[in-house]
């Protein structure tokens, strides 16, 4: 089947709502999401929306704490653009219903929050549920929007573009490749379908179930990265892997965070003895920069034998904790842990991609027709090492300005219908009655996560990185050995593309011969200014 649409949008976290709400007004948009419209990344985010608001903040406090989480790779002019348009986009948020805590204090009525990296108290929560609140308020006004099409269960496997003749004037200059939409798996029925669209647009979020502990939702798979390599598109710094220093420790906890935001409000990292060890590593102690605290935790749990840490806040009062963190509170004490008592036992897990496919100031990829928003872009406002919080206020403003290029580039194509597109070949799905290798995903899989864990993790050295390309290049041989005999459904897309990024991102850690934000290799201890203050660019070979 083909469905044809304006624009096809990948992924329905805060990145492909904010922008298929807004571009709705002017085209048909088809929202395709591999699960649940509520399974994203942006759902599970507890801490909130950077933005300066506060009576003692400002712009250039936020864009230089900015650029220090960023080790000197971020792109000032990409800070600058989206934190002054912070402001702009909670707005939006506000007149849409969402409800963010307030202080009934002041001018400023917001309850703003401070986390790691930041100078300022400014970060604007929904509670410990910041993301939950978002995502529930965009999901229900896209389904009210009759320009706007949710597929649930559906994932993209490939995109789908064409060789066509640049030109200048009449003359045909060069060949191009362009992109008109994708090909799409529904989960349901097996079934390859066509999305015909003059603009795709990938927010597929993530790719930390790369990796054996993470704190996203298992449909965080790199999808987005993977379709994208695959089409030709570019792509830079996927070394800079950031693992969240607080996931809670528990055998029956799964993917749970603990806000950084509970050490903005003065929660201590300790060991198993009880003694606070930040001090030794930052002068900012438990508020440093989550690429310190991460590996301040991995030090202190590999030096001690222990399997983990813990995170004390049981000196603030007990009904503020349970006013602040009310999602946090029941969580741990499900579990037998009161947080207004006990110290959170708490280990680093892998949490956000700092690299993507590559994008300018309008979200536009390096393949005409393509852009990508949220955490599968890079767009130079991270750099090396995210600043918390500042995902979700890049999302929304990178959103705002692809619509506005892409209502402009519409308008142009509109004069001409998407080419005829080739259907699925039907000997890509398979045999879908033989599952008699299906064993190969689960136990290839679980090679792939425990593998980039133990050598590709918080801490790297040259001979680890080059024994995990080795083992990932065995397991790629392995897969594409055995595809013909396995039917084609989500679960093996999702090993493909899980086995792909994790091979970019060794790539890219090998490629970078220094230490620097979240890439530290202990062959190469030192920053590299003058070879390495650069993006890391990774593209398929023609």
């Amino acid at each position: 089947m083909e469905y044809r649409f304006d624009v096809l949008v990948i992924g329905s976290g805060i990145a492909g709502l904010s922008f298929a709400l807004k571009l709705a007004r002017h085209a048909r948009v088809a929202v395709v999401t591999k699960k649940d419209k509520l399974e994203a990344s942006t759902n599970y985010a507890q801490g909130g929306v950077a933005t300066a608001l506060g009576p003692d903040d400002s712009f250039q406090l936020h864009v230089e704490d900015t650029l220090k989480a960023g080790d000197g790779l971020c792109h000032e002019d990409v800070v600058e653009l989206v934190v002054r348009s912070g402001p702009d986009r909670i707005r939006e948020l506000i007149e849409l219903g969402v409800e963010f805590s307030r202080s009934g204090q002041g001018q400023v009525d917001y309850d703003l929050g401070r986390e790691g990296g930041h100078s300022r108290n400014r970060i604007v929560h929904a509670k410990d549920m910041t993301g939950r609140a978002i995502e529930r308020v965009l999901v229900a006004a896209a389904e009210a929007n009759p320009n706007i099409e949710i597929f649930e269960n559906h994932l993209a496997t490939d995109l789908i573009t064409r060789h066509e003749a640049l030109r200048a004037g009449a003359k045909a200059v060069r060949q191009q490749r362009r992109c008109w939409g994708a090909y799409v798996l529904n989960r349901e029925t097996g079934e390859v379908h066509t999305f015909a669209a003059r603009a795709t647009v990938l927010c597929s979020g993530g790719a930390g179930k790369v990796y054996l502990y993470t704190s996203n939702p298992d449909v965080a798979t790199g999808d987005g990265l993977a379709i994208a390599y695959r089409a030709g598109a570019q792509l830079a710094n996927l070394e800079f892997v950031q693992f969240h220093p607080t996931c809670l420790f528990h055998p029956h906890a799964k993917n749970f965070l603990i806000s950084e935001a509970v050490r903005g409000e003065g929660g201590r990292l300790i060991d198993r003895r009880g003694r606070a060890f930040m001090e030794h590593y930052h002068p900012l102690k438990d508020l440093a920069f989550r690429d310190v605290v991460a590996r301040a935790i991995d030090t202190e749990m590999k030096k001690w034998g222990d399997d983990c840490v813990f995170l004390d806040i049981s000196h603030r009062p007990a009904d503020f904790l349970r006013e602040r963190f009310p999602n946090i509170h029941d969580k741990c004490k499900s579990l037998g842990i009161d947080i207004t008592k006990d110290p959170i036992p708490v280990v680093p897990a892998a949490h956000y991609m700092c690299g993507g496919v590559i994008t300018d100031q309008s979200a536009r990829s390096s393949i005409p027709g393509l852009y990508a928003i949220g955490e599968c872009a890079c767009t130079g406002l991270h750099g090396a090492n995210r600043l918390a919080s500042n995902s979700l206020l890049e999302a929304m403003v990178y959103a705002h300005e692809a619509v506005r290029h892409c209502v402009a580039e519409l308008a142009d194509l509109r004069r001409q219908e998407p080419p005829e597109l080739p259907p699925w070949p039907a000997a890509a799905t398979g045999d879908r009655e033989n599952r008699s290798e299906m064993v190969l995903i689960a136990h290839n899989w679980d090679i792939i996560r425990r593998l980039m864990w133990n050598y590709v993790g918080i801490v790297r050295t040259d001979k680890r990185l080059t024994l995990a390309r080795n083992h990932m290049a065995q397991i790629t041989l392995e897969i594409e050995e055995h595809l013909p005999n396995i039917p084609l459904h989500g679960d093996l897309v999702e090993l493909q593309n899980v086995c792909l990024v994790g091979r970019l991102i060794i790539e890219c850690a090998l490629m970078r011969k220094e230490s620097r934000g979240l890439h530290y290799n202990l062959d190469h201890p030192q920053k590299d200014n003058e070879a390495w203050c650069r993006d890391s660019v990774i593209e398929q070979s023609s």
